[in-house]
């Protein structure tokens, strides 16, 4: 455990005369960074005992120090190469400009003159110290650095030449050896800590000519993540180091690979799902990040009340087929696994075949599908009606084969529930009759159609009001409500949600049911859109139309939900 430093305890006072916090809560700061460590205004920010902006525009005043904003400031590259990433990592420092031989650097603590000291003797300069937040400092460093950046950095130290690393990344023994290199440990470790730590869902890494690309999928949405650039003559031994730990063939590059690596991180269990590609420059990765906190309460997976008791109905049914529609990642698998926890009970044998198995539910037996030994969607499907399920659940219909036996085990007194790749609810329909499914089955087995989306929220700090609405509402002219009784909100942009003004995301729904006038349009083999319009005028809302309602309820906004209906739209022209 580390001592308070008297830089910490000068600090804390200045902050206690100010008003700014009291003994009590310096007293509980200090005690926090024994075990965690850092500067104490980052702990007393991170305590939530004050703004950032406030304990560090106080405090740049009363040390006479200038506070800066690094998240405002483009720094010259010049001056970034005055310092190496080794050492800003090191020393949680950013220089930020070159006054003829005097650098200055931003750093949390610009009373640490040990520091200052290593700096001035290491970069040979004289140094001066500006107060910045360890968060801001931190994220300049990976801005400008890239992710990893000094692991990369002692990598290439150790070598002779950059024409050593290209021999080493043609032979496979040497390959192997690269890849255990704890440097590239490091590197992977980095790169999967940080797509964790930004709530990335998936992770790709990208060979091209002359670079490897590495983004984050957060939210739904793609961001390109900075890396060093010379990391393209470490991407053999990163594809290899991550068929390791997905116990793969690091051999094998010419086909693709499938597999699966679980991490602790943070007492948090996560299963990463990888996929290996050949690509025209290399093998391209992409990482799926399945979390152990998975949403199993219908509740929570953004249903407005109506919509949840209409599901609650359905999934209590004794049998019949439910689908749930909408492209990879719109959370399809959850809102399967909410329904299936929501009526697992003691009384009811519930058996699942997936691929992969995405998460692990208590009392319901799971099976993997393994194409390699015959064991696909179908067959697995024909051996479970031999266990006498009540409930089942089959991860996707892709065939006719998987199709028929489904619908026929809905037939036979079974409640199935499965997902179809649509654009919206009636379009499985149209899907299961184009795949062979007489339409006299379709009609008499299926109970609800169900298509989502997910749409990310408004980052909750930085909610404001939005300021011109009537241009909105007026794209809302289908919903009844009260024009001057509605807020509408939209996000800033803050540290918290990456200055994107959203951060998490929510579903929103289109639920089909199955009503007699629905049955008979599907026996006369109607189309997609006819199906759509009689369940429209019998009430059901689209998932434009329930976006919309979101973005009334201040939950996100206009522009978020277009841009996930587009699809939707553009099939109903």
């Amino acid at each position: 455990m580390a001592i308070p430093s008297r830089d910490n305890l000068l600090i804390g006072q200045i902050l206690i005369d100010q008003g700014v916090i009291t003994p009590e809560q310096l007293e509980k700061a200090l005690f926090e960074q024994k075990n965690s460590g850092g500067p104490i205004c980052t702990t007393l920010v991170k305590l939530g005992f004050t703004s950032e902006e406030k304990a560090f525009t106080l405090l740049a005043r009363q040390l006479n120090i200038p506070y800066v904003r690094l998240k405002n400031k483009e720094i010259n590259p010049e001056t970034i190469q005055k310092v190496t990433a080794k050492f800003a990592s090191h020393y949680k420092i950013i220089p930020i400009e070159l006054q003829d031989k005097t650098l200055v650097i931003a750093m949390a603590d610009p009373l640490d003159i040990r520091t200052l000291d290593d700096l001035r003797l290491l970069l040979g300069l004289e140094v001066r110290g500006v107060l910045a937040s360890e968060i801001e400092i931190l994220e300049a460093i990976r801005k400008y650095y890239g992710v990893g950046a000094e692991t990369i950095e002692r990598i290439i130290s150790e070598k002779t030449s950059l024409s050593e690393l290209k021999d080493t990344a043609e032979k496979t023994e040497d390959l192997e050896a690269l890849a255990e290199d704890a440097s590239i440990i490091k590197f992977v470790n980095q790169v999967l800590s940080e797509a964790i730590k930004d709530r990335a869902t998936d992770i790709h890494l990208e060979p091209f000519g002359n670079e490897l690309r590495a983004r984050f999928r957060i939210d739904g949405v793609l961001y390109e993540i900075n890396i060093p650039e010379t990391i393209k003559y470490f991407q053999p031994a990163i594809v290899s180091r991550i068929k390791i730990m997905a116990k793969l063939n690091i051999a094998e590059r010419r086909l693709p690979q499938d597999g699966r690596i679980k991490v602790r991180v943070r007492d948090q269990e996560l299963d990463l799902r990888v996929s290996i590609i050949p690509s025209a420059y290399g093998e391209g990765v992409h990482i799926r990040i399945l979390s152990g906190n998975l949403f199993l309460e219908l509740e929570k997976l953004g249903l407005m009340e109506d919509d949840l008791q209409i599901i609650e109905r359905m999934i209590k049914k004794a049998h019949g087929v439910i689908f749930v529609t909408g492209p990879t990642g719109s959370g399809k698998s959850t809102t399967l696994y909410a329904s299936l926890a929501r009526i697992n009970s003691p009384a009811i044998k519930i058996i699942t075949i997936e691929d992969p198995i995405e998460y692990q539910l208590r009392g319901v037996n799971q099976i993997q599908v393994m194409p390699k030994i015959g064991l696909d969607f179908a067959m697995g499907l024909r051996h479970i009606l031999r266990h006498d399920p009540d409930v089942i659940m089959v991860g996707e219909v892709r065939d006719y084969e998987t199709a028929e036996i489904a619908i026929r085990s809905a037939l036979t007194g079974h409640l199935v529930f499965s997902t179809l790749h649509t654009n919206d609810a009636a379009g499985a329909v149209t899907r299961l009759l184009d795949m062979g499914i007489e339409p006299f089955l379709v009609s008499s087995s299926l109970e609800c159609l169900i298509a989502q989306r997910l749409v990310r929220t408004i980052c909750p700090k930085c909610k404001v009001p939005v300021k011109s609405k009537a241009e909105i509402l007026a794209q809302m002219a289908d919903i009844k409500f009260d024009a001057d009784k509605v807020n509408l909100y939209e996000g800033k942009g803050c540290e918290y949600c990456r200055f994107t003004g959203y951060r998490g995301r929510t579903a929103i729904y289109e639920i089909l049911t199955i009503t007699e006038p629905i049955r008979e349009l599907i026996l006369t083999h109607a189309s997609s859109q006819q199906i759509k319009q009689k369940a429209v005028a019998g009430g059901m809302r689209t998932l434009r139309y329930d976006g919309l309602r979101k973005v009334l309820a201040g939950i996100t906004t206009l522009t978020e939900v277009m841009r996930v209906t587009q699809q939707e739209e553009l099939a109903e022209d």
